[in-house]
């Protein structure tokens, strides 16, 4: 192989930072150099991105289909004994049952064309509808208020370099230092000019350190908080009344919700003080431009639509959207989080971002696929919901890029469901806490070892290159998917529409997704390659290959994309979590992610220096918590919920509330974040409530049995805590 260098992107987070890829001389690994021509990073790469070669070693990952053997045993197979197992497991269910027994679940980490082709093969080869992805755990709220409010749902609706030239951003529930780092440099540029940074989370983050000005809200609360400022904007005379009456809709009901939630009321509710609010209202309203950028904290709740739409109500109302440097935006997570969603694995949508349930967006796509409209199965099943129903109404699973053991909600519950299903298979690069489970393993391609596009959080598509053969015995996802078409297409020689090229992958995506509200049709590798990415929407010109569109950058600023152009308010009130604390579960959990560790740890926990840096779960606890349940720093305590038990070293610190605990949710075992998660769903985006139930801590005498359930024999446990009283002084600090 020459020693070649190949520009590309990291594999992990949403930021897609470009890198450079260098092989080895013989071929069997790569080494990761800075690469400064890419404007969102400019070189810089935190840990993950620096170690994701490690992954590529033949020392952790997978190179060798598995299949279940008489004894139970995961061993070696063939390709065409593990391709022949999944065709017949999914073919003989589908016969036996119907096609929606048949469930398909994918991942925010697969390109556009692996998500592309992994929607079309359900809905055409295995005729289900049971389709969704962990994406729908991610940024699913804030995409329902995008799409409500301006017609429209990209993460950012600007790109990044925007960040430090605007004045103010309030940042709520994110944690950047932390979650994607090359990213901090914007906030830190914001503040040196001139600019100032509101920080809304629970704990004092590292984030939070950099802040001008820290808001540490009862977790669940962020909608309460939204709504606070905007009653005081209002009774300020902080309206943009022009704005709001010259470029949006439903202003009146929205300024008669906001005013019932008065400032004393909303400080009793979140806990941050009258004083605080008025500070953060001045900051981001004195500016000529300023931001609110959301993340998991205020999504990933039973409420996330209405509380990232009371957030956006508070950039509408100050004619904070669709103006030079100003918006609301969502700070997206996974590396495809974005293009994961827009062409067709999630359980309601089609390529282009065209919903499943509009007829001439069914026909406009059969006419690609070359398939009757009629033929295309209805929406199906929200991501929790799917996983809910294995074992039962659906018997039979394909998995590609996904690790529900651990990240799903209420895991232990989840996991017992999968362990029911009839046939289970999985693709994935390494042997998962869920590929552990399968009847078969496939082992895939990695990020180096493939070509393929994906969207960042600006919504700019990119390209990432293959610079490394794939060890023998490794396929990628096209390549299954096409041969499993084969096998389950009855003669009907399906597999011809399935291509194991990227590039005649995307060729089909852009004319799926021409007209669509994510509209690919005007990109191509080509130009993705040379002018280092592209925003979407970016349609065909029609014309001469000279005359292509340039791609959109920056929206809203003409209109918005509702069908008068108007943005809408949505009228919100404040409503508590699905789970609030009581006499038997006095505290809050929240959950989230540490810099070492990247979403259920499935490859970064594979990783030694990673590891060496974040060995494994925590609790982190405040000092009286901790005083109170005789809980000492580094020494286990339990955390339960009404769904389970975990147990992890105590981290006592003054950065968080005394009523709340948090744990990182990267980890499997005993110190398992999400068997103590709630599934209570958002009734809109369908997701779960990740970030606040109701739980009770206690030290681990030593020598005391991990319990996975304290109750499996149906009984309670009779521990009652006295509820904990949190004051001023009390407030997260470093």
């Amino acid at each position: 192989m020459q020693n070649t260098v190949t520009p590309t992107h990291c594999p992990y987070c949403a930021l897609q930072c470009g890198m450079n890829l260098t092989p080895a001389p013989d071929g069997s690994s790569v080494e990761v150099r800075e690469r400064a021509d890419f404007p969102v990073n400019r070189g810089a790469l935190c840990g993950k991105g620096r170690t994701a070669p490690e992954v590529l070693s033949s020392r952790v990952r997978l190179t060798s289909p598995l299949v279940r053997d008489a004894g139970g045993a995961l061993v070696p197979a063939s390709w065409e004994e593990a391709l022949g197992r999944v065709a017949e497991g999914l073919g003989r269910t589908r016969a036996r049952s119907g096609a929606d027994a048949v469930g398909v679940f994918g991942g925010g980490g697969l390109t556009n064309e692996k998500a592309y082709s992994l929607g079309k093969f359900a809905r055409v080869v295995l005729g289900t509808s049971q389709i969704d992805y962990n994406g729908r755990f991610c940024m699913s709220s804030a995409a329902a208020a995008g799409n409500t409010a301006f017609g429209l749902d990209r993460g950012l609706p600007f790109p990044l370099e925007d960040i430090p030239r605007t004045g103010c951003v309030i940042l709520v529930g994110s944690n950047p230092a932390e979650t994607m780092p090359p990213s901090l440099r914007y906030f830190t540029e914001l503040r040196e000019n001139g600019g100032t940074l509101i920080v809304v989370d629970p704990r004092r983050t590292r984030t939070a350190e950099h802040a001008d000005l820290h808001l540490a809200p009862r977790p669940g609360t962020d909608l309460a908080l939204a709504l606070g400022l905007l009653h005081l904007v209002v009774a300020e005379g902080r309206t943009d009344e022009a704005y709001v009456r010259e470029r949006t809709a439903g202003w009146e009901e929205t300024r008669a919700a906001a005013m019932a939630h008065w400032p004393e009321y909303v400080e009793r509710i979140t806990g941050v003080s009258v004083p605080e609010l008025r500070e953060a209202v001045r900051l981001f309203c004195e500016p000529e431009a300023a931001m609110v950028l959301t993340a998991r904290g205020p999504e990933q709740q039973s409420k996330g639509t209405d509380t990232v739409g009371a957030w956006i109500n508070l950039c509408l109302a100050t004619g904070r959207a669709g103006r030079p440097l100003s918006g609301y935006g969502c700070l997206t997570g996974q590396g495809n989080g974005q293009g994961g969603r827009e062409h067709g694995q999630k359980a309601d949508q089609l390529p282009g971002y065209r919903k499943l349930t509009d007829p001439a967006a069914r026909a406009h796509v059969a006419e690609v696929w070359g398939v009757d409209p009629e033929s295309l199965p209805g929406p199906g099943r929200s991501a929790y919901e799917l996983l809910d129903a294995l074992g039962t109404d659906i018997r039979a699973l394909l998995l590609m890029g996904s690790n529900p053991v651990v990240s799903a909600p209420r895991a232990a519950h989840v996991e017992e469901r999968i362990r029911s299903l009839d046939f289970l298979a999985v693709c994935d690069v390494v042997l998962s806490e869920t590929a552990a489970l399968a009847d078969v393993v496939l082992p895939v391609t990695q990020w180096a070892e493939e070509t393929g596009t994906t969207t960042s959080l600006e919504g700019r598509v990119l390209l990432r290159r293959r610079a490394l053969t794939p060890p023998e015995g490794v396929r990628s996802d096209l390549e299954v998917l096409h041969e499993l078409a084969a096998r389950l297409g009855g003669g009907r020689n399906l597999e011809k529409g399935f291509p194991t090229d990227p590039e005649e992958v995307f060729e089909e995506l852009r004319r799926a997704s021409a007209g669509g509200l994510a509209d690919y049709s005007g990109i191509t590798y080509r130009r993705l390659a040379e002018e280092n990415g592209i925003f979407w929407p970016c349609p065909a010109s029609g014309g001469p290959e000279e005359d292509v569109h340039p791609g959109t950058p920056r929206l809203f600023h003409d209109r918005f994309a509702t069908e008068d152009g108007r943005a809408r308010f949505v009228p919100v009130s404040h409503r508590p979590i699905a789970e609030e604390p009581d006499e038997e579960y006095p505290v809050l959990l929240t959950t989230g992610r540490v810099v070492a560790q990247y979403q259920s740890g499935a490859q970064t926990r594979r990783v030694d220096e990673l590891n060496a840096a974040a060995p494994g779960p925590f609790v982190e606890l405040h000092p009286r918590l901790a005083e109170r349940i005789g809980a000492a720093e580094g020494e286990p305590v339990a955390v339960v919920s009404r769904r389970g038990r975990a147990v992890a070293p105590a981290r006592i610190t003054t950065a968080i509330r005394p009523d709340t605990v948090f744990m990182p949710f990267h980890w499997a075992g005993e110190g398992r974040a999400n068997t103590l998660t709630n599934p209570a769903l958002d009734p809109t985006s369908r997701m779960p409530e990740f970030k606040a139930c109701a739980v009770r801590v206690e030290a681990v005498e030593a020598g005391e049995p991990a319990r996975a359930t304290p109750w499996a024999d149906g009984s309670r446990p009779a521990r009652r805590t006295p509820t904990l009283r949190w004051g001023a002084a009390d407030r997260p600090r470093r």
